[in-house]
């Protein structure tokens, strides 16, 4: 039997098989919806169900609490109807233009920065066009049937390939291989683009950009995309990491910092040892933001990294600071220890 799904307020309706998760089905027919992770771990996609019965499915306690249940939110990307339903959902338009696709690419390059980030560049097929948005991700699709997400730090350019960005997991599958075995010119396949972690370019409202660790990769990619269209919206970039090395691509950010005036860069540490020669900011990258901002009514937020930051920023920034929730986009980089629960 298939359902019909109503996306509210909009009226816009698809089907959805009952075998299908409610995201699955939106996907499938071109009607993208907000959503990150695709296995219940990151919360990108929360809904209300507003009509009709859904088994929630599996999910992270973290990324749908009960609180929230007792609401009515339920995880699109887990859900799978047992009856037609009414969601209130927020489709993203022009987002389902790009289609996802899968297909072999070849490991260009290997560069390290510092020990445990690899940045790889990747070449597609001469025949084939890998389109996206800046602050998308791809799937790598592995032998074993698993699958390892990372977000595309370059803006979109067809001959230039895919960048990407990898924090070395010790006992992680893909990046001990990353780390270990990989060679240049290895053969992979991939899966994209996916999520819709994407600037969204009809606001001219100003933005903060928050990354913590490799959470700067998708960041990185906006940024480029924004200044290749000579967009001029004030961009507050704030990057965190524990230790200086963290941030392995910060002569970059100062040198767009120096370049144009719309663009400022607050580095941000949060364990600097004693003695340790860093005259910059120190503490949470998010409370950075607010002890600059008290007011985030006006801005726009883009947030990527930890799922502990993000939820950290999203908490702190519509309860704080005033910041709507629907101008908070964020992308939460989940392991499979996040996905273990």
């Amino acid at each position: 039997m298939t359902f019909q799904i109503e996306l509210l307020p909009s009226g816009k309706r698809f089907e959805c098989e009952p075998d299908e998760t409610v995201l699955q089905a939106a996907l499938r027919q071109n009607v993208v919806l907000p959503y990150g992770c695709r296995n219940g771990a990151c919360g990108s996609c929360k809904a209300t169900l507003v009509s009709g019965e859904v088994d929630p499915g599996v999910f992270q306690p973290r990324a749908l609490p009960e609180a929230d249940r007792v609401l009515g939110k339920v995880l699109l990307c887990c859900a799978q109807p047992q009856s037609d339903l009414g969601i209130q959902a927020r489709e993203l338009s022009g987002a389902g233009d790009m289609p996802i696709r899968k297909m072999p690419c070849r490991v260009n390059v290997i560069e390290k920065p510092v020990s445990d980030v690899a940045i790889l560049r990747i070449q597609l097929p001469a025949n084939e066009v890998l389109q996206y948005r800046a602050g998308q991700y791809i799937e790598f699709l592995l032998r074993d049937g698993q699958r390892r997400s990372y977000s595309m730090a370059n803006a979109p350019a067809p001959e230039a390939g895919i960048e990407l960005h990898i924090r070395h997991m010790p006992g992680g599958v893909f990046t001990d291989h990353v780390f270990g075995q990989m060679k240049e010119r290895e053969i992979l396949r991939l899966e994209g683009p996916l999520g819709s972690f994407f600037l969204r370019e009809e606001s001219n409202l100003p933005i903060i950009m928050l990354a913590s660790g490799t959470g700067f990769a998708p960041i990185k990619g906006m940024i480029e995309y924004s200044l290749e269209k000579s967009m001029r919206r004030p961009i507050h970039l704030y990057w965190g990491g524990r230790r200086e090395k963290d941030l392995y691509m910060a002569d970059l950010a100062r040198q767009w910092a120096a370049d144009n005036d719309h663009i400022h860069f607050i580095p941000v540490l949060s364990d600097v040892e004693p003695g340790e020669a860093w005259a910059g900011r120190t503490g949470f990258v998010h409370q950075a933001v607010m002890q600059d901002f008290a007011d985030l009514s006006g801005f726009q937020v883009y947030a990527c990294g930890a799922p502990v930051m993000v939820d950290a920023a999203r908490r702190d920034f519509t309860q704080m600071c005033g910041l709507p929730e629907d101008a908070f986009f964020a992308d939460s980089f989940t392991s499979a220890a996040d996905l273990q629960g």
